[in-house]
């Protein structure tokens, strides 16, 4: 074992003291810090009113409705609501349309220190715009979909009670029945409220299923690329003097793994504490309590961050076990691409399946998937992440996951063995065979 120890150590050493993980390490937490403030920091800075002149044409004052529509519309709620628009209304005749529209435009689009009593946009309604609901928007920043989208569902609501309440409907009950739902949404778990939003589950899951696909494509390709540049060096024949080949290929998966393994729990870690201290970045960027609920970085709970990096260590050892046995089976990176598609091809589909797991994370296909090893990795995360699992179903997914793993490295381990000291041409599929057989 103490041979074995020794693998594991040179390998671990080899990838954490280089420059490329420290910065990557590094690098990734500043990313993080980044995306949990900067959304928070631009949604609470960019609330600016809006400065909205609506030349009314229509002939039949549809230009208060509408001005009474979108100064409803504001930012926030309750006391520190500001209005989304301020608005003016100038009447005009089909006659004199063109030259009260056109003098309004040229006093649109300046900078707020070069013209402040300037206009952010102009509306225009006419005589059709009622029955039609075609109007025209003139602006200095028409660009932004989000916020054009705004104007015109606001728009369309003022249309829309204008139209029921010509019909004989009372203005009163025009008003309550255009109210906007407003629903907010709450993961529930085995009858307790977890406090995570549809929104901060879903990123949740996707975050642990693509940093699994990185990870373990990254380090298994790093574990394949290590084993062919000894084997060309002729290192191998030296380390079989004093190691078995098992020994050899267990120290070099572990001691990758481990480094991997070190980042991730660096990372997770580093997601955990932004998600759990919301509140406390947000007073100390000058934001109120409230501007945590923008973050980008929703809190993990704790059980998911162990089942997380449960399945990666055990996903890793699998590919990582199998990636050496492609890498001894070669004598270059060229010749891999043959029997590497059968590794990465799992790993793809696993990471595919994220996506159908968020929509119906409980679903068969969820469930099947938790229990085949090559998959589990990715699946079993994301549906604990998400729904109820029962402990039964974690039980047996990761009663098959160890089988899986012990099969895989039993299997790689007979190739390994062979293959490290094979020069020339690569093995046929009936080469393979006999080295693992014999």
């Amino acid at each position: 074992m103490n041979k074995t120890f020794a693998v594991i150590r040179r390998e671990y050493v080899e990838r954490v003291r280089t420059k490329a993980f420290l910065i990557s390490t590094i690098l990734l937490p500043v990313f993080m810090l980044a995306m949990a403030v900067l959304p928070a920091l631009i949604m609470s800075g960019g609330d600016r009113t809006s400065r909205v002149a609506v030349v009314d044409a229509s002939g039949s004052h549809l230009g208060q409705p509408v001005a009474a529509a979108l100064k409803a519309a504001t930012f926030g709620r309750g006391g520190q609501a500001k209005p989304r628009y301020d608005v003016s209304v100038f009447p005009a005749e089909a006659a004199n349309l063109a030259q009260v529209r056109d003098g309004l435009i040229a006093r649109t689009g300046f900078a707020r220190d070069k013209r402040k009593d300037g206009w952010d946009g102009v509306l225009v309604l006419d005589a059709g715009t009622l029955a039609s609901g075609k109007l025209a928007y003139y602006g200095d920043n028409v660009s932004s979909l989000e916020g054009m989208n705004r104007l015109q569902r606001d728009i369309s609501k003022a249309l829309a009670g204008v139209r029921l309440a010509q019909s004989g409907v009372d203005q009163k009950l025009v008003d309550k029945a255009m109210e906007p739902a407003d629903m907010d949404t709450t993961k529930v778990t085995e009858g307790k409220r977890t406090g995570q939003s549809g929104a901060a589950s879903f990123a949740i899951a996707y975050a642990m299923g693509f940093l699994l696909y990185l990870a373990i494509l990254i380090y298994g390709q790093q574990t394949m690329t290590s084993v062919i540049e000894e084997k060309t060096s002729r290192i191998m024949e030296v380390l079989t003097s004093a190691l078995t080949p098992f020994q050899m290929l267990l120290g070099k998966v572990l001691g990758v793994g481990l480094a991997g393994l070190t980042q991730m729990g660096i990372w997770v870690g580093t997601a955990f504490v932004l998600g759990s201290q919301g509140p406390n970045l947000a007073g100390a960027f000058g934001m109120g309590a409230g501007a945590a609920d923008k973050f980008a970085i929703p809190g993990v709970p704790a059980s998911v961050l162990l089942v997380f990096l449960l399945y990666f260590a055990m996903g890793f050892l699998l590919y990582g076990a199998l990636y050496a046995a492609i890498g001894a089976m070669c004598n270059s990176i060229q010749e891999t691409q043959q029997y590497a598609v059968f590794v990465t091809m799992p790993i793809i589909v696993g990471f595919m399946a994220v996506f159908a797991l968020i929509k119906d994370p409980s679903g068969p296909l969820g469930t099947i998937m938790s229990f085949i090893p090559f998959f589990a990795p990715f699946t079993m995360p994301v549906r604990w992440s998400m729904t109820a699992v029962p402990p039964v179903q974690l039980a047996l997914s990761l009663a098959l996951m160890v089988l899986g793993l012990l099969a895989c490295v039993w299997l790689a381990g007979r190739i390994y063995r062979t293959g490290i000291l094979m020069y020339g041409k690569k093995p046929t599929w009936g080469e393979l065979w006999r080295w693992i057989r014999a």
